[in-house]
């Protein structure tokens, strides 16, 4: 069942083909589910578990699990935001193991999390596997490929009460390990080439040489301006390289890669949600499973195999809108994988125009969920103390201990002086500008 509340929550009107087809399939049987990054799939395996999911029963029902933290984070988002009414917590590496226990003495309906986070709470006895019915492998090949076999097949061998399994992939999946045991009839649904959910990618190429690449990027990003772009990157070292080159020309943005701190991962994303920047540096992390905006070009600043290269694709065109994808090659060469016909060859300007500073600044408040401050008592505050206007002020992120707010790059100065001494909640908060 649907409920319009739950719709109206998400702030949607209703669910896609690939979604209602999905809900109906897992009522049978075991899923696999094979759809495009960006089709929805996170709401295809959710409702079937809240169509099933009891409030009046005790201990961890449904066990969702995914390959990188900050999926885990985004499902529990969704999940939230569905309003429920059931608890759902989530567990992932880099997060406090004290807080997550805490977390689970009163075990949740739904339980999210990264596989080695997970086996570390089996092992440690911190939750109940014999009470979990429900489980989802999200991004399961994704999972494989990051080396989490042994922690999902230890996980999946504790799961001896298993009344359903869901897998998903946005690739096509040739052999599932013995050990997610799936009914030998489970249901398949694959939306891969289904044309609504095919991206429509106008993808261009740009012929350069390894010794003048980095300067051919910079004319690239100054030739798309301001448009919201990822660059991608094999290695964490060269979006290093690549970052710095762009400090040394004034050029705003972020970077994303599995060698940064978790706090640092998070806030890279959270100033390209909220416009502070309107281009990020990443690896493949970057490439699916993460709560970010549309994204209206792709950088492929070095090509890796296939899958990351459609992954990467992922990014942009999503839910039927469209996007550009770039290449960057040398000598005209492209992988095997790639049409020709597909790509059109583009020559860029041979002066650069440096993109303008984004609209936008994040501000940061020292007070969130845990001292009771909420988004409507940051927005009173910047109203009336700091003088803003509504439209001076963007996105508001409000997580446990912090908050941070987009405002306008031009008002920003006037927010920090005028509230350099005020409180909230009767309690003075340290507020100040979030370096970018």
């Amino acid at each position: 069942m649907i409920k319009k509340q739950i719709l109206d929550n998400l702030g949607i009107n209703g669910l896609n083909d690939m979604q209602l087809v999905s809900i109906e399939a897992a009522k049978a049987s075991d899923l696999m589910l094979l759809a495009p990054t960006g089709s929805g799939k996170t709401l295809a395996f959710l409702f079937p578990i809240l169509n099933v999911l009891k409030k009046e029963k005790a201990g961890v029902q449904a066990l969702i699990l995914t390959p990188s933290r900050e999926l885990a984070m985004q499902i529990e988002q969704v999940w939230k935001q569905m309003g429920t009414g059931l608890k759902a917590t989530c567990c992932y590496g880099g997060h406090s193991t004290r807080i997550e226990k805490n977390s689970l003495l009163e075990a949740p309906a739904l339980l999210v999390g990264t596989p080695g986070r997970i086996h570390y709470h089996l092992r440690d006895g911190n939750f109940d596997p014999s009470t979990v019915q429900y489980l989802v492998l999200d991004e399961f090949d994704k999972s494989l490929e990051f080396g989490f076999h042994d922690d999902m097949a230890a996980i999946i061998s504790e799961l001896h009460r298993l009344s359903k399994r869901i897998l998903t992939s946005a690739t096509t999946l040739d052999d599932i390990p013995e050990f997610v045991e799936m009914e030998a009839d489970f249901a398949s649904v694959n939306f891969l080439d289904a044309e609504i959910h095919k991206p429509r990618i106008t993808l261009k190429a740009i012929s350069t040489s390894p010794e003048e690449k980095i300067e051919t990027l910079l004319s690239l990003i100054c030739h798309i301006g301001n448009q919201t772009t990822l660059v991608f990157c094999n290695h964490r070292e060269v979006v290093n390289r690549i970052s710095s080159m762009l400090y040394d020309n004034d050029i705003n943005h972020g970077t994303f890669h599995g060698g940064m701190e978790q706090i640092d991962r998070e806030k890279a994303l959270l100033q390209f949600r909220n416009g502070t920047y309107h281009l990020l540096i990443c690896t493949d992390l970057a490439s699916r499973g993460l709560d970010i905006p549309e994204v209206a070009c792709i950088v492929h600043y070095q090509l890796g195999n296939e899958d990351a290269y459609i992954h990467r694709n992922g990014r942009t065109a999503r839910m039927q809108s469209t996007g550009t994808a770039y290449l960057l090659v040398h000598d005209e060469q492209l992988p095997d994988y790639i049409d020709r016909e597909e790509i059109a060859f583009e020559t860029l300007p041979k002066e650069n125009k440096l993109p303008h500073p984004t609209e936008w600044v994040t501000i940061y408040v020292a007070a969130g969920k845990k001292d009771k401050v909420n988004k409507i008592d940051i927005v009173g505050l910047f109203l009336k103390k700091a003088k803003l206007a509504k439209e001076d002020v963007g996105r508001i992120e409000v997580y446990d201990k912090t908050s941070y707010v987009a405002v306008k790059r031009k008002k920003a100065r006037q927010l920090l002086s005028l509230l350099a001494n005020e409180k909230i909640k009767n309690k003075k908060v340290k507020i100040g500008l979030e370096e970018s």
